[in-house]
């Protein structure tokens, strides 16, 4: 028998095979439930990160519009079907936007003032935009906004 802690993917593969047989008896059954439990929070922080980076790209957009270039607008394009992805294939996690959009929010913007060199107090103390601006294609805040 493969050892969780020695080799993990024999393991994993062995796992599946005693699910595969119907073989439960055999489960290591707290090691499956914590890489159950691992996999969603991977899950949640996916979210959370693909947000992140796009929270601190729009705050970049805004806060620095001389620097606004190809390279910031792709990565808030390419973000948006990152998250919308994830959340896609993760739906349960829906009841949780608004603290995940909390917490990925303060992030951002400790991230943006590393960034930009601007202070964080130049940024609103909370997310100025909707869930639905954030995934708008369209949107693009502007300076004063």
């Amino acid at each position: 028998m493969n050892n969780y802690d020695s080799d993990f993917y024999g393991w994993t593969q062995e796992q599946a095979d005693l699910l595969k047989a119907g073989r439960l008896s055999e489960l290591d059954i707290d090691n499956l439930l914590e890489e159950v439990e691992t996999m969603g929070r991977s899950e949640r922080r996916e979210l959370d990160s693909r947000l992140t980076v796009l929270l601190i790209h729009l705050l970049k957009w805004q806060y620095q519009p001389i620097r606004q270039g190809r390279s910031w607008q792709l990565t808030i394009e390419g973000q948006r079907i990152n998250f919308s992805e994830t959340l896609y294939e993760n739906s349960s996690l829906k009841p949780q936007l608004d603290t995940i959009l909390k917490k990925a929010y303060a992030k951002s913007v400790i991230k943006a003032s590393q960034e930009t060199a601007l202070d964080k107090q130049t940024f609103p103390s909370s997310c100025p935009w909707t869930l639905s601006q954030i995934l708008d294609d369209n949107f693009y805040p502007t300076a004063g906004e």
